[in-house]
Formats: structure tokens, sequence, C-alpha cells
């Protein structure tokens, strides 16, 4: 009996999770420097947004549903719309052609909006348990930075815990810029640069 000899495909594509995180995070030090009170909410905020928050990483979703990780294509795929939503919330309402005019979002409807978010990342958290001790340090100040938000627009807090989430919101952003970097180097060193504290399944 001839037996048809299988043919093995390697995968030689890039890793796209330092796109993914390098987005989300430079994206969301910028706009948390805004929150934390350096400077106003302006045109670079909303371009990084749209063009490195939101584009590359729904790409580098994409790239990682061609290698077959769930996990990936759902975190970064989503959190790139987050990106394109939030900027879509601020910019809508400040179209002159669209009539009627839309109404801008109250704190109310702000708050539902982040906490939703915080409710996706805390289950999203939990797939980093089996992931690396790096991913879930992002994911879990992550999930405290919407709740914060959220909090604070649905309570009408005042500056001062405003500027508080912006600091929180500073710490997540440069875990996920180290996560990413981290990636880059040690594949490119071939060796641990920077560690990432990977989970043993």
């Amino acid at each position: 009996m001839n037996e048809t000899p299988l043919t093995q495909i390697k995968d030689t594509t890039a890793n796209p999770a330092p796109l993914g995180l390098l987005g989300f995070g430079m994206t969301t030090v910028m706009l948390n420097l805004h929150n934390a009170g350096y400077f106003e909410l302006n045109t670079m905020i909303l371009a990084m947004g749209l063009c490195y928050g939101g584009t590359a990483q729904i790409i580098a979703g994409i790239m990682e549903w061609k290698k077959g990780n769930t996990f990936a294509t759902t975190a970064f795929i989503s959190y790139g719309f987050f990106w394109l939503s939030l900027v879509a919330l601020i910019v809508l309402p400040k179209i002159n052609f669209i009539q009627p005019a839309l109404t801008p979002a109250d704190e109310k409807a702000m708050s539902a909006y982040l906490a939703m978010w915080g409710i996706f990342t805390a289950v999203m958290f939990l797939g980093t348990l089996r992931l690396s001790c790096a991913l879930q340090f992002v994911f879990g100040t992550l999930t405290v930075l919407f709740f914060l938000l959220a909090y604070g627009d649905f309570t009408g807090a005042g500056p001062g815990f405003k500027h508080f989430t912006g600091f929180e919101g500073l710490v997540c952003g440069f875990a996920a810029i180290y996560t990413g970097l981290a990636q880059v180097l040690n594949e490119l060193y071939g060796k641990t640069v920077l560690p990432l504290g990977v989970v043993n399944k």
C-alpha cells in the first residue's frame, strides 16, 4: 500500500505581537499624558489613535489570525477598534455636514462605554495567566485603568482623580511598550535580553 508523503509547511512569517503591543502602548502613553494634565486633548492624540493605536493593531490582529492565535487576534483587533471608536466618539459630533448634528456622549454614556471595555479586559486578563507575567501586568493595569476611567466619568470626579488615573495609565502604556520591545530584542539576540516571565503551561 502506497502512502502519500506528508508535506509540512513551516511558518516563516514575523511575530506581529510587538507591533500590536507598541501600537497600544505608545498611544496609551500619549492619551494618559493628557489625562495626567500635561497637555490638552489635541490632534496628536487623535492621529495616534487612528493610525498607530487603531490601524496598526488591527493589522497585527489580522496577522495573528493567520498564525492561528485566537487570543492575540481578539485582543489586537478589539483594542484597535477601541481606539478608532474613541476617536469617532470625539470627532463625529464636530462634523458639520452630518444633519441633524450628533449629540456628544455624556459622562454617563462614557462610563458605560469604559466599563464594558473594563469587563472585556478583565476576562482577557484571565487568558494571560497562561501566557507571561509581562502580559498579566499589561492586562491587569489596563483593567484597573478602564474601571478608574468609568468611575471618574460616572461620579464626575475632579481633576485630581483624573490626573491619578492618567498616571496609572502611563504605567499600563509603558508596560505594553516594554513587553513589545522585549519580544523584538529577545528574538534578535536569540536570548533573554529583557525578561517577560513566560509561564510554564
